[in-house]
């Protein structure tokens, strides 16, 4: 196991010291009473001297303190497991909340970079493994050494020799099962990697489940996952394999001990320097001495796994998050609505250039069409103006301050963005479509929700607006999904909107009307949709025709037909007949 991730760890016990000290009085409690219970045992033993010769009286008594100490030391293991099952729940816990805090704060390109099923995988599977690990480890950690150390200083006591065969013998045991552990720690890195990247592909295929039927994918997906699953199997097999030799190969080392504690404590007892008490006394010390390394030794499966979960969880939080705003940076509460860009240039790859020497000048209140074929930089062109992604070199102002030096928040204020992909959360139609707007009355979503022509489908609902709407939106269909997407945004009334391909899942008639409500919206506001049905902004102030991240033609709809140039051509398309 790493060290430096142990430790780490470890940095996340800290703030749990109260608790900590409770579990560790509580387990030196327990280790104490559960010492005391063979010495009493042993004196018991001794009251017993032969037929006829027992001093019930005494035997009485010591079996009474016996029958103390093991009802206090489960109290005290009681209260230890009460405090370690807080500390490892609240660190993992801390963990996991540290973990989507910065998931939140990175840039778009980590998310679209990774598959949202293996993110999952660390934020849940992983965070609960290592929990798991922690409160293995302090449960067994704690009293084990307690034990040890308590257990060896009585021996000592009672017989040196005795206790010195037994501390020549420990470290046989303690070096196999670092043997083991070192060579089984790859092997339970791999397994945390491969149900990662299990999770993901059952969320891929979970979410899309509908068009592998329609493809007829279900052989070959099963085939994927099977490959998939067999390497979890394999790595889980080897790991667990590996490790578990662990426990059987101490156990064989510390019956070594416990047979040779019994020989010369027989010896000795045989000879009078102890007596059959006392013997017994050692018999049982000898397998507490040995309990502690069988334990910790039984849970190295647990705990190998949870530094491995660990970090994979430590990888999320230290990933680099979005460039802070400065300290000066400004936070307009209006925005009169120019934007402008200045040789933009931008690239998802640094070898593969996407947009170059990009120039835009946008005029307050103007309503701006992106036209181009797919991959020519529409939509990349909207998350740099939102500051999803930053760009490389250039500058991209509004209301001339570069949005650099505005606060993220504060630029994303400015705008409200439709999508062609929806998004809705596992909440009522009343919460999703004042997702921007928490504070809004219901007349405030009412209005919005009929601005935006969904009020009509949201009162056939079986409670209406108090309707949750399911995971990824189960129970609506794609129109009725971006009806509501559309009607957050009639809510928030935004300075400036981006509408991307906003109408793309509605029937014919109600995108008709949404249009409508669009041009009530829009009006008076800078604008910026994109677009692939080129009827849909003919009435654009300037149509932008991009190309391989260039604007290689911009007008209006009219002066871009009469150049009979790029944007003809793709316009004509539309009607052409093979």
């Amino acid at each position: 196991m790493k060290r430096r991730t142990v430790k780490r760890i470890l940095t996340y016990v800290r703030p749990y010291r109260a608790a900590f000290a409770a579990s560790c009085a509580s387990a030196l409690l327990y280790v104490l009473f559960t010492l005391l219970g063979p010495v009493f045992t042993g004196r018991a033993i001794d009251n017993i001297l032969g037929p006829g010769q027992v001093d019930l009286r005494g035997v009485l008594y010591y079996l009474a303190l016996l029958g103390i100490s093991v009802l206090l030391a489960a109290a005290s293991q009681w209260v230890m497991n009460v405090c370690t099952r807080k500390i490892s729940s609240r660190a993992s816990n801390d963990m996991r909340g540290e973990a989507f805090r910065v998931l939140n704060r990175t840039p778009l390109k980590y998310i679209d970079g990774h598959t949202h099923g293996d993110i999952i995988s660390r934020m849940v599977n992983d965070a609960d493994l290592v929990a798991e690990g922690l409160l293995q480890g302090l449960t067994q950690l704690l009293p084990g050494v307690a034990t040890i150390l308590g257990t060896l200083v009585v021996m000592a006591v009672l017989n040196p020799v005795i206790a010195l065969v037994v501390v020549l013998v420990t470290p046989v045991s303690i070096a196999f099962a670092g043997f083991v552990a070192r060579r089984t720690t790859g092997f339970f890195k791999a397994q945390s990697a491969a149900q990662g990247r299990l999770s993901g592909f059952v969320n891929e295929m979970v979410a899309g489940q509908s068009v592998v039927k329609a493809f007829g994918y279900e052989d070959r997906c099963f085939a994927q996952f099977d490959a998939i699953s067999d390497e979890l199997y394999d790595t889980g097999l080897k790991s667990v394999f590996y490790s578990s030799v662990t426990n059987p190969g101490t156990r064989f080392v510390n019956a070594i001990v416990y047979a040779a504690v019994g020989v010369i404590g027989a010896i000795s007892a045989i000879g009078g320097s102890i007596t059959v008490g006392q013997l017994s006394c050692f018999l049982t010390y000898a397998n507490q001495y040995t309990k502690p390394f069988n334990e910790v030794t039984g849970v190295l499966t647990q705990l190998q796994t949870a530094v491995a979960s660990a970090e994979r969880l430590f990888a999320v939080i230290d990933e680099p998050t979005e460039r802070p705003d400065a300290p000066d940076a400004l936070a307009p509460t209006a925005c009169g609505g120019r934007v402008t860009a200045s040789h933009v240039d931008f690239a998802y790859v640094p070898a593969v250039p996407l947009i170059e020497d990009f120039n835009l000048d946008v005029m307050p209140g103007q309503r701006i069409a992106i036209v181009g074929p797919t991959g020519c930089g529409k939509t990349t062109l909207i998350n740099l103006l939102m500051r999803f992604y930053e760009v490389d070199r250039g500058e991209i102002a509004v209301d001339g301050n570069s949005i650099a030096k505005l606060r993220r928040s504060a630029l994303r204020g400015m705008y409200g963005m439709v999508l062609q992909e929806t998004w809705l959360k596992c909440a009522t139609v009343r919460e999703n479509i004042a997702y921007g707007k928490p504070d809004a009355t219901d007349e405030e979503v009412k209005a919005a929700a009929k601005a935006a022509y969904a009020h009509g489908f949201i009162k056939r609902l079986p409670q209406g607006y108090d309707t949750v709407i399911a995971p990824g939106g189960g129970n609506l269909s794609a129109g009725q999904k971006q009806l509501l997407c559309i009607a957050r945004i009639m809510l928030c009334q935004p300075q400036m909107l981006i509408l991307d391909e906003a109408t793309s899942s509605i029937d014919t008639r109600t995108e008709m009307l949404v249009q409508q409500a669009f041009e009530k919206l829009m009006q008076g506001r800078t604008s910026f949709v994109v677009a692939h049905r080129l009827s849909t902004i003919q009435s654009a102030d300037r149509i932008l025709v991009m190309n391989a991240g260039h604007i290689i033609e911009q007008g209006t709809h009219a002066e871009l037909l009469a150049k009979q140039g790029f944007y003809a051509n793709l316009y004509n398309s539309q009607f052409a007949v093979e």
